[in-house]
């Protein structure tokens, strides 16, 4: 069912509490939430068991470490579904945190780590030419310690696409990254497919994650277009 809202919510969007504000031939209305079947990718269902181990250690914490959790949380930001800054509690930070400490190999931390920012990574080039499909910073951490990149990407898309970063999702993580190219065919291919002229544009977020406390830095964008071989099949 779909209602229409007030002039108080007129900058509203994305789904909260069982409900979705959305927008049709600008028409902004609100309508209950859908929450899709209950069909999982290989991918959805490995996170789904991450945050549910994370959920059952949380439960299992002293009140001094939940305490200790909660505190640091006051310090940080969360945003919420419909785009505003919020504040976010001891549990979530637990989980955002120790979900990527676990997403790089690591064991989740029952203390909240010392909190130390990670910067945001640079511009990078992307080749897909012909059986090439690589990806390179145009400049490295100074101290790559501990840092992971994750690159994710979505399946190839049609010319006619303009943006499409949000359905990217992740094909490689590169432990302590520098500003050699990164071959990801393989990677790429594993995951949608080679690419083709059928379906060109691919689109990509890339963000650097800190391994030791679970910190991610800010994400970037890119997108490429996929060509075909130079005559004769050399590189491109």
């Amino acid at each position: 069912m779909k209602y229409i809202p007030s002039i108080a919510f007129e900058e509203m969007s994305g789904s909260a509490k069982g409900v979705t504000a959305a927008k049709m031939k600008s028409r902004k209305y609100i309508r209950n939430r859908g929450y899709g079947g209950s069909v999982r990718t290989a991918d959805q269902a490995k996170v789904k068991g991450v945050f549910k181990r994370l959920t059952t250690m949380w439960k299992s914490l002293t009140p001094a470490q939940i305490l200790a959790w909660n505190k640091l949380a006051l310090s940080q930001e969360g945003r919420s579904v419909l785009g505003s800054k919020a504040k976010i509690s001891g549990a979530n930070l637990f989980t955002r945190l120790n979900y990527w400490i676990v997403a790089c190999g690591g064991q989740p931390s029952v203390t909240p780590p010392e909190l130390v920012g990670v910067e945001n990574p640079s511009g990078a080039t992307i080749v897909c030419q012909g059986e090439t499909f690589t990806f390179k910073l145009d400049q490295a951490l100074a101290d790559n310690g501990g840092i992971y990149l994750v690159i994710e990407a979505t399946e190839g898309q049609s010319n006619g696409v303009t943006r499409a970063h949000a359905k990217a999702s992740g094909i490689k993580l590169v432990e302590e990254p520098t500003a050699e190219a990164i071959d990801i065919r393989a990677d790429y291919v594993a995951k949608y497919g080679a690419p083709s002229a059928a379906a060109p544009k691919i689109f990509f977020r890339y963000y650097y994650v800190n391994s030791s406390t679970g910190e991610k830095s800010g994400t970037m964008l890119a997108e490429v277009k996929w060509a075909a071989a130079a005559a004769g099949g050399g590189e491109p």
